[in-house]
């Protein structure tokens, strides 16, 4: 009989079963500041156990700048929503400018928000189901947060997680040396100072070496080049020595 049934190709699961559709692998570029934002929900520990707060926080790729955040006491679609329109309208953003990259939780995939997008000529992006290299930046960022020396293993109030937020972003957008961008700060990049503080910092090098030329083995040093092309999921034959793929 199995033989038969195998004959007829019938020895397999033959009950209806739940079909995932292929999702396509997002590939994103970004060339400069306010081209692609990536963003996500991350929880803060509240003062017991099972209480959250919601931290919204949208990033640009490019620059690793944090251009929005949102701290509330719930997750949901209307408030991702007030978090964009809001967004763009401070970074100027124009119609057919930008892409924003997310994942798939539910305030990312409503219709209002798929609305809304489409109102500002604001392209969206998602992410792979169950792949979070799909959006490593937000992931990165979050790990940034966490790791903070005095984030604390739970918030006692909303009041006390929102004045650490409001201390921590400032300090990351301005002051935090970031290793994916050439020990810039976030701000740096994504205000086009960039190119005056690389110029500074070969000044300084250069003055140095010529007081030490026997220090420097190799000659005269030169500073990391800032990064001129950013990816998400770079396609193999377009990676090259200046594109970054990782946060």
């Amino acid at each position: 009989m199995y033989r038969i049934l195998a004959d007829s190709g019938e020895v397999k699961e033959r009950r209806n079963q739940a079909r995932h559709p292929e999702y396509k692998k997002p590939e994103l570029l970004a060339t400069g500041p306010n081209q692609v934002w990536s963003w996500d929900i991350t929880r803060l520990r509240g003062p017991v156990k099972w209480s959250y707060f919601y931290l919204y926080v949208m990033l640009d790729i490019f620059s690793r700048y944090v251009v929005g955040w949102l701290l509330a006491e719930r997750e949901n679609a209307r408030l991702s929503q007030r978090l964009i329109r809001e967004t763009t309208q401070r970074e100027g953003i124009v119609r057919d400018q930008l892409y924003i990259h997310n994942d798939r939780g539910a305030p990312m995939t409503a219709q209002t928000t798929g609305q809304l997008l489409i109102s500002l000529g604001v392209e969206q992006s998602f992410s792979r189901p169950q792949v979070s290299n799909d959006n490593p930046y937000s992931e990165s960022h979050f790990r940034t947060l966490k790791y903070q020396p005095t984030f604390p293993d739970r918030f006692g109030c909303y009041p006390d997680a929102h004045s650490f937020c409001t201390t921590f972003f400032p300090w990351y957008n301005h002051d935090h040396r970031h290793s994916g961008i050439s020990f810039l700060t976030p701000a740096m990049l994504h205000k086009g100072q960039a190119t005056k503080v690389i110029a500074e910092r070969q000044r300084t090098l250069a003055a140095a070496y010529a007081l030490h030329p026997e220090r420097f083995v190799k000659g005269l040093p030169k500073p990391a080049a800032a990064p001129t092309a950013v990816w998400i999921n770079p396609p193999p034959e377009k990676l090259d020595p200046g594109a970054q793929n990782a946060p």
